[in-house]
């Protein structure tokens, strides 16, 4: 594993604060910069041990990183991306951590200033809690970290990437963004939807009477809808067909309870049932 002599992290919240403290946890790098866009949410940050200086200057903060890692919202990677670019060593290599891929490797693929390189990242990892002050050092343990590679990609760049997220206790997976976009469609950007849905159709006066069956699949409807905003508009073609198969299987639901077919409603519970008890935990 590469030791580094800085790492910048552009965006310390949930995602950033943990990559920050979980690098000087393992102690991959001499100096973590955190760059973000408020002084009281960069105070929490150093605070709680993320970083060991911050700044509010993007310019400023990468100006010594060899590795970057933006961790803002999905609208803004593409542009933090550039402005790190121009204003990093020479050579510099860096990621992000947003939940579409696609649009935003697209958009730096075709090159960097000073040739610095982009490589796409996404860790499977966080909740519906944001900010530093949820930050912990063991986020990343057993979770996946998908690499998404082009063809421009240098292998170096990826061996770099996969051992740092290794290192921070993730396993990789390499797929394209493509691929990426459409499976996250399904397994994060669709539950997200539903469970939005779901609690968004609540009427007020059935409140006290959620129990821990809705309180658990809406859970991660407390997610910030700013921030999901910009990622179902980045994925919304995946994200429409997979609602389209969705409403189609509830169509089968409401289907089978409308002709009492008892058959039919077990066999659509045991389905459910059956993957997942494959999730596992």
């Amino acid at each position: 594993m590469k030791h580094f002599n800085t790492i910048a992290i552009v965006g310390v919240g949930l995602i950033g604060g943990s990559v920050g403290l979980a690098v000087r946890q393992r102690g991959l790098a001499d100096c973590v910069v955190g760059v973000g866009r408020r002084q009281s949410s960069l105070r929490i940050a150093r605070q709680a041990g993320a970083v060991t200086t911050t700044t509010i200057d993007l310019a400023k903060g990468v100006a010594e990183a060899e590795l970057v890692i933006v961790c803002t919202p999905v609208g803004r990677i593409v542009e933090d991306v550039r402005t790190a670019s121009a204003n990093a060593p020479p050579g510099a290599l860096i990621t992000d951590v947003g939940s579409t891929k696609a649009q935003i490797v697209a958009a730096l693929d075709a090159g960097l200033p000073r040739n610095c390189r982009f490589l796409g990242g996404h860790p499977l990892a966080g909740g519906e809690k944001t900010g530093p002050s949820h930050a912990r050092a063991d986020l990343f343990d057993g979770r996946v970290v998908i690499l998404t590679p082009t063809k421009n990609t240098r292998a170096e760049d990826f061996d770099t990437l996969e051992a740092f997220w290794n290192a921070l206790g993730a396993v990789v997976v390499q797929m394209s963004p493509e691929e990426h976009d459409q499976a996250l469609a399904i397994t994060s950007h669709l539950p997200h939807a539903v469970a939005s849905v779901l609690a968004g159709m609540m009427p007020e006066r059935l409140f006290r009477l959620s129990g821990a069956g809705l309180l658990d699949t809406t859970r991660i409807a407390a997610g910030d809808p700013s921030l999901w905003t910009q990622i179902f508009m980045q994925n919304r073609t995946h994200l429409a067909q997979g609602i389209e198969g969705f409403l189609q299987k509830l169509s089968e639901l409401c289907t089978a309870l409308q002709q009492a077919d008892e058959t039919a409603i077990q066999r659509i519970l045991e389905a459910g049932k059956r993957n997942r008890d494959a999730l596992g935990s």
